[in-house]
């Protein structure tokens, strides 16, 4: 049998009455005669409780117990589903992680997805079994241990398992319609997307759209992984994330994504020579500081200023770091200054690689609204700037409205 994989995220699995509604749509696709693979969330604001709970324990925790204690809620979940599922006359059962089994590198709270053997579900569903409902976010090491594959975890697990089990599709069942071309939240006119390219959400995803989860896109692409995302709530037909060459015209601009909570820090006077900017960003890696937008500027004197963008949650650790790489003498710099009110604002799509003028009208757009640009970066499909915080809501819908996405999705 042809085999789909459902994949519920927490607010579809909130409670019992929504628990009856994933059921409901699970049963629509068993009538059609797949074989489903459903891979569930913890229960919305769970899996925050138990790492709270973890917490008020020690801050420094055992890395092996924190996952075998927060990747509970998704135990649950399935559990319950399974147990909705046979109610409705489904044969159901529920696999953990450890039981399929998922396996992963020992990078506890963070691990990778090794493995997953097809034998054991495949076994079950030749015997009868219609639904295998898994839990998401969690596997299990070499060594015989629960892990955790880090937020938004679940959604690689779904895709993960379509690429292993072949799956027809993978959908992934949220609380809002699809893609949208910008957040409706910042922009009234934002229209959802039949259709985009792996490429585009992968851009989206990094940017700062929530939808989806970046390692998950990233696997459907390698995989070539049809993914749709669809509304629990609603019978919309949801966004297609496929190849380019499934979608018959491409956009100049597919989307507009931010990310409200960044910082910029420059490094003021940095030595100009080979390695300074291995030296500075290799330091901040190895201390875990998530480094994005980079420009470096040289003076005729031969000094630099390095500017770099990083979440707003890890300007202390940036600057921890970075003041104690230069009292070691690991490189040197006159002044680290430090912005901590701005927000990255993005254009992407792929027909971008084929049009010209697309940089020329997103800073037309900004400009009209008197609104500074701080930092540019680009890529084929890209264009982002920094600009002040308080202007992100402005910007995210001046350029909706200069690349008429209202008006063309």
């Amino acid at each position: 049998m042809s085999k789909l994989v459902m994949k519920f995220g927490g607010t579809s699995v909130s409670g019992i009455d929504r628990i009856r509604n994933a059921a409901s749509k699970i049963l629509v696709e068993v009538e059609k005669g797949y074989d489903v693979i459903v891979i569930v969330s913890a229960m919305a604001g769970e899996t925050n409780r138990l790492v709270s709970l973890v917490g008020d324990v020690s801050k420094l925790y055992d890395a092996r117990e924190y996952d075998a204690i927060v990747s509970s809620g998704e135990n649950a979940s399935a559990g319950l589903l399974a147990l909705t599922l046979q109610t409705m006359g489904v044969s159901a059962r529920s696999w953990q992680g450890w039981q399929v089994p998922l396996m992963t590198n020992s990078t506890h709270g963070s691990a990778r997805i090794l493995e997953i053997p097809t034998q054991n579900l495949n076994e079950k569903f030749l015997d009868g079994m219609q639904v295998a409902v898994v839990a998401g976010f969690q596997g299990l090491t070499k060594e015989g241990r629960v892990s955790t594959l880090g937020r938004g975890g679940s959604d690689t697990t779904a895709v993960a398992f379509a690429a292993a089990f072949e799956a027809h599709q993978c959908d992934i069942y949220t609380d809002v319609d699809g893609i949208f071309t910008a957040d409706p939240r910042l922009a009234s006119k934002a229209k959802k997307l039949n259709k985009i390219s792996y490429e585009e959400m992968l851009e989206l995803a990094s940017l700062g759209a929530k939808v989806l989860q970046t390692r998950s896109v990233e696997l459907a692409m390698r995989f070539k992984v049809p993914l749709k995302v669809l509304n629990s709530f609603s019978d919309n037909d949801g966004t297609l994330v496929c190849d380019e060459e499934k979608i018959m015209e491409s956009k100049v601009v597919s989307g507009i994504a931010h990310s409200r909570d960044e910082a910029k820090m420059t490094l003021i006077s940095v030595a100009d020579r080979p390695g300074i900017a291995a030296s500075i960003f290799g330091t901040l890696a190895n201390k875990g500081v998530n480094v994005d937008m980079i420009v470096q500027n040289i003076s005729d004197d031969g000094r630099t200023d390095m500017t770099f963008s990083c979440p707003v949650d890890q300007v202390d650790l940036a600057t921890v770091t970075l003041n104690e790489a230069k009292n070691n003498k690991r490189f040197n710099y006159k002044e680290l200054v430090s912005d901590t009110e701005v927000s990255k604002v993005s254009v992407v799509g792929i027909g971008m690689r084929s049009h010209a003028g697309v940089a020329a009208k997103m800073f037309q757009a900004l400009s009209d609204e008197n609104i500074n640009i701080k930092v540019i970066t680009t890529s084929e499909i890209k264009i982002s700037v920094l600009i002040d915080r308080k202007y992100v809501e402005l910007a995210v819908q001046a350029l909706h409205d200069a690349f008429e996405l209202g008006a063309n999705a």
